[in-house]
Formats: structure tokens, sequence, C-alpha cells
């Protein structure tokens, strides 16, 4: 089993930034994939990065240039620099991993950490 705990949510105002964490424990040996997804009230959850083990990145075109995703292996954590907030990134962010196990993925999420940008 990952327990996942997230950090460093809150109250910005647009232009402003946030930096989120979510530190890993337990079975993180076989950690590959991390990332961060988000949602909002009334819509479904969404992709925002991921980065993969090796460093390899993805982002949702509604971030890129803004949000920076990375990870220190070392210490199980990954990280998303948000800078120039928009009030369209108010949303729930999650952190979510994937542990390999044998031929299986395992998906684990975080608690979810409030993102809320005043205009």
């Amino acid at each position: 089993q990952v327990q996942l705990v997230e950090s460093g949510g809150g109250l910005v105002q647009a232009g402003g930034s946030l930096r989120l964490s979510c530190a890993a424990s337990g079975s993180t040996s076989t950690i590959s994939d991390m990332g961060w997804y988000r949602q909002a009230p009334g819509k479904q959850r969404e992709l925002v990065a991921t980065i993969s083990r090796g460093g390899s990145t993805n982002y949702a075109d509604s971030v890129k240039g803004r949000f920076t995703i990375s990870r220190d292996n070392a210490k199980n954590t990954v990280y998303l620099q948000m800078n120039s907030l928009k009030p369209d990134d108010t949303a729930v962010y999650y952190c979510h991993v994937v542990r390999l196990r044998l031929v299986y993925r395992d998906n684990y999420w975080g608690q979810g950490t409030q993102v809320t940008v005043s205009s």
C-alpha cells in the first residue's frame, strides 16, 4: 500500500502562485508515474500534469507554460509549481501515484487539496 499526503493548497489572487506537494509513504520502491489531477465543482476530474520516474512530463494544454511538475525520487515526493494562476484553475487538486506490482498497475489518490483563485 501507498499513502499520500498533500499540502500547499490555499487561496490566492489571480496572477499569483502556489506550490503543491505530495509525499508518498509505505510501499514506495516500485512507484512509477506520479501526477496531479483536479476537479472543479460540477465538472469531471481532469489531468493536470504527470511525470515519469525518469522525469518525462506531460501537461494539460490549459496549464502549459504556467505549471511545472517535478519530483524527488529520494523523498518520494511530487511537486506542482503553479504560476500565473487564473480563476479557472480553482478546483480540488488530487495527487496520483502509480505503483507497479508484477503485471499490475496500482493507482493511489491523495485526499485532495483545495486551490481557490480569486479574480
